[in-house]
């Protein structure tokens, strides 16, 4: 038992009930490729978190690439997001807009520069830990903030009448959820009011994993309704995602972070150790 178990196990078994959650007709259903990529990439983040946590002791730079890939891996979720929010949860007003055009595309860019920014956030650790943390959370938080961007229209402005069903209160739910995981992620709490009471159960990284999987179940139940309920409007009045659209999306989304995380790996083992590893935070 270690500080790290439940926070391998708090993402591990999520990854296998979400693997066995959705099952759908891939040849003879285009409508519904975007919502089996959003799964794919649901699937992925959490195995790569406990991936991450269950190998990062293996040395000091272990621990840097294992982070590297799981930040990747949550960028990749990003655009899986984008993708299924573009294809059933958009607004009346703003389908088939220029907005929408390339909402997509620009989750993409968000997910490489994202990627980048948080990579090299683990390079600041030792010197400057207040500005890796600020810029580690602002990595995360803009492609969320654009990703949401036709949900706050939704939620808050004018929904259009499709877009007015039971879904409404997952996503309202979900982002909810969100916020308090940034919040614990961010505050530390409660080990910080309590030092070493929470080594092994209950410290804030272990909640955010809770409560990221949650928000996840919330933001999934979502856009299932979406995609049942608008079914019928969505057909009529846009077209849906071509299978060169999302594989094209995806390639692109794999080929440049994947370059983000070699590029930062490398560099690693071109910074003399004491710089990079005189602790660990």
């Amino acid at each position: 038992m270690t500080n790290e178990t439940l926070n391998i196990w708090t993402h591990l078994l999520p990854f296998w009930f979400v693997t066995a959650l959705y099952v759908t007709d891939i040849k003879n259903d285009n409508y519904s490729w975007p919502m089996l990529v959003y799964m794919c990439t649901s699937c992925v983040y959490p195995l790569a978190s406990s991936c991450a946590h269950t190998f990062s002791s293996m040395s000091k730079n272990a621990r840097h690439i294992c982070y590297f890939l799981d930040y990747g891996a949550v960028n990749l979720f990003s655009l899986g997001s984008a993708i299924a929010y573009s294809a059933y949860t958009f607004p009346d007003t703003l389908v088939c807009t220029t907005f929408h055009n390339y909402y997509v595309a620009m989750a993409v860019l968000n997910t490489v520069l994202s990627t980048g920014l948080s990579c090299y956030s683990r390079f600041l650790e030792i010197q400057k830990p207040r500005l890796c943390k600020v810029i580690r959370v602002l990595a995360f938080a803009y492609p969320y903030m654009w990703d949401s961007l036709p949900i706050f229209y939704r939620l808050f402005l004018f929904p259009g009448e499709s877009a007015q069903n039971e879904a409404t209160s997952y996503h309202q739910k979900h982002m909810i959820m969100t916020l308090l995981a940034s919040f614990l992620y961010s505050a530390h709490l409660p080990e910080r009011l309590a030092p070493g009471r929470f080594d092994y159960i209950g410290h804030s990284h272990q909640l955010f994993h809770v409560c990221v999987i949650l928000a996840t179940h919330m933001q999934m139940e979502a856009i299932l309704l979406d995609k049942t309920l608008r079914k019928e409007w969505l057909l009529a009045t846009s077209k849906p995602f071509s299978f060169s659209q999302i594989a094209g999306a995806i390639l692109l989304c794999i080929i440049f972070s994947l370059s983000n995380i070699i590029y930062f790996s490398a560099a690693l083992y071109r910074i003399p150790k004491p710089e990079l590893h005189k602790k660990e935070t």
